[in-house]
């Protein structure tokens, strides 16, 4: 992290005057909405037609994918949170684990990425509001930086394209096996 990305904190990260009202918003798009989130992704899986289901498995791959790419990035990367460092306040309990990236800013972009990705538009630009109120909930309440929450975002979108990716490519493999012809069985001579 770098000055910009010390200043940034200090500009989000929630002081002493801040409205209790906002305090509340961070700590519910931080806490709350995450779950949320997955309830709903879970019931639309359980509920949707079978033709949404693609939008739905795709959400879940990315979350996967994302989940991974983050651990990889943290254990190349330990970067510290800013409570490891003694800088802003933190408004919610949080251990002294590497931070970076963010896996909640992550897991919000895989998830509004994958939708956007699967052509389901009509959610995607609500699951983009969603990973936007939940990165900036991140820095409001002290637990990363900025440019944890951006590594999360681009992490997390990266996942998206590589499940999309893969699930292409799977998709695609079934297809040429269906639409190819059966080998032809040879009688005995």
């Amino acid at each position: 992290m770098g000055p910009l990305d010390i200043a940034l904190f200090h500009a989000f990260n929630a002081g002493p005057g801040t409205p209790a009202w906002l305090l509340a918003l961070a700590r519910w798009a931080s806490e709350t909405l995450p779950t949320l989130a997955g309830v709903g992704l879970a019931l639309a899986l359980a509920l949707q037609p079978r033709r949404s289901w693609r939008a739905v498995l795709l959400c879940v791959a990315a979350l996967l994918v994302g989940w991974c790419l983050a651990q990889v990035v943290r254990a190349w990367v330990p970067m510290p949170r800013p409570g490891a460092l003694g800088i802003g306040m933190q408004w919610i309990a949080h251990g002294k684990r590497a931070g970076f990236p963010s896996l909640h800013a992550t897991g919000a972009f895989a998830f509004a990425a994958a939708l956007w990705l699967a052509g389901a538009r009509r959610w995607a630009l609500p699951a983009l509001a969603v990973a936007l109120l939940i990165a900036w909930s991140r820095v409001c309440l002290g637990v990363h930086f900025p440019s944890d929450v951006l590594a999360g975002m681009l992490t997390g979108t990266l996942a998206a394209c590589i499940a999309a990716a893969v699930g292409g490519a799977a998709r695609a493999l079934l297809r040429k096996r269906a639409i190819a012809p059966a080998p032809q069985e040879t009688p005995p001579a």
